[in-house]
């Protein structure tokens, strides 16, 4: 939808924002919550999602009644928030013990909340039957210290959208698929036809593709204990990677000061080969660059020696404080059942969670005379079984994302060797520990 920060700015929440008001977000404040037991004997569930409305208002509205017609002793009250606004809300109402009692949030910023023991550990209320029924590498991602905080909901995946035509001109036969073939293909791209193949961010509170790409060369970010484990070779390898691609004018000098936003109005533009991205994206392109979107393709994410792509996960979470337990785990298990989610996944052009949905025809076979789009998501869905949240849940991850970020721009500029730069970094986070 991420990427988790990039979720936000693009995916599905671009797709519904994309990146994905709530009827009293002109006020301050919390509401006021109502959950437990209300005057009709019924149990209420408070149920909060980030910007789902208007777009998906009758998917949920129908979602609830059946839910409800199914549980006649229950109630959902369902409350949507806007994605500026989540953050700070959840937390005044966790403080307050206000909180609603089913949370649509990510693992990153749910596991910041999770190190204050606010949210049911599902490891005392979930099977290990049902649990099965999630993706294992997507479970994995609401998990902090061995405990299992929230339930998967709907996720997106990068893939490499690409200009058939600017492919073709500079002479690559083929999309990249590695960072190597991606650096070769740059020179090839800007030597050819003077455009770049690609644009990334490097400002520190982006996108965090550069910190993923880390991962997937083969990167440990930190050791057990919580420390620096980047300076290392293959830390020195990827810092140097970006210093050489962006000194050689391969990348865009506005890589420095622009987001991933940026990336999308190059692309669209043509002054780029290839923009990584979700596959809804396709659909926005044609209706912004129709041009352009004629010739352009979907391939899978590129990635480095260790094959891993990335997942931006949305879930469900139920704080601790809930009056209503059983009923709010109730609803969260049937928002993410195979069913639904599959119906989700369908309507917001997104991927379920579970086993069953992922398997299902829309996501394995793409019809005849298919749209790129609909390519597309056959792509991402193959990616899922190697696709995994490559940035681990961690106490003040942004801070990690900066100190890399900072001292990589630092290199790049040639203010820094890349030893001082990753040095720096890792002085500045373990400081920090």
């Amino acid at each position: 939808m991420s990427w988790i920060r990039s979720w936000k700015r693009l995916g599905l929440f671009a797709l519904l924002g994309l990146v994905l008001s709530w009827a009293i977000s002109c006020g301050s404040g919390t509401p006021p919550s109502t959950t437990g037991q209300q005057p009709s004997g019924k149990q209420e569930v408070e149920f909060w999602t980030m910007q789902l409305q208007p777009q998906f208002t009758d998917y949920f509205n129908q979602l609830i009644a059946t839910f409800e017609k199914e549980n006649p002793t229950l109630k959902v009250r369902w409350v949507d928030v806007p994605w500026a606004d989540m953050e700070r809300k959840i937390l005044t109402a966790v403080s307050a013990k206000t909180a609603p009692d089913v949370v649509n949030l990510n693992p990153n910023f749910a596991s910041q909340l999770a190190e204050r023991n606010a949210w049911l550990n599902l490891d005392e209320k979930v099977t290990p039957e049902v649990r099965q029924l999630y993706l294992p590498n997507i479970w994995q991602a609401n998990t902090l210290d061995g405990k299992s905080f929230g339930l998967p909901w709907y996720l997106t995946t990068r893939i490499a959208i690409y200009n058939t035509d600017l492919l073709k001109q500079a002479g690559v036969s083929k999309p990249p698929a590695t960072y190597a073939e991606l650096a070769q293909a740059a020179k090839q791209i800007k030597a050819k036809t003077g455009k770049y193949a690609f644009f990334v961010t490097f400002v520190p509170e982006d996108s965090g593709e550069v910190l993923e790409s880390f991962v997937q060369m083969g990167v440990q970010l930190v050791n057990a204990e919580g420390k620096a484990a980047f300076n290392t070779p293959q830390g020195k390898a990827a810092f140097q990677y970006w210093v050489d691609l962006y000194k050689n004018g391969l990348l865009p000098k506005e890589a420095l000061t622009e987001g991933h936003r940026y990336a999308i109005d190059l692309y669209q533009r043509g002054d780029t080969a290839i923009l990584a991205s979700g596959a809804e994206f396709l659909n926005t392109i044609a209706t912004n660059a129709p041009t352009i979107a004629k010739v352009s393709a979907s391939a899978p994410q590129i990635t480095g020696e260790t094959g891993k792509k990335n997942v931006a996960v949305m879930d469900l979470v139920i704080p601790k404080d809930t009056d209503v337990p059983d009923a709010a785990l109730k609803f969260a298990l049937f928002v993410t059942n195979d069913a639904n989610q599959l119906s989700f996944a369908k309507a917001a052009n997104v991927l379920p969670s579970t086993v069953k949905a992922l398997q299902d025809s829309y996501f394995q076979t793409a019809p005849v005379n298919a749209t790129p789009v609909e390519k597309a998501r056959i792509v991402s869905a193959k990616q899922m079984q190697s696709a995994e949240v490559l940035i681990p849940a961690m106490k003040n991850m942004k801070q990690l994302q900066k100190s890399i970020y900072d001292n990589l721009q630092a290199a790049m500029l040639g203010q820094k060797t890349v030893d001082q730069a990753i040095a720096d970094a890792a002085q500045e986070w373990d400081s920090r520990q």
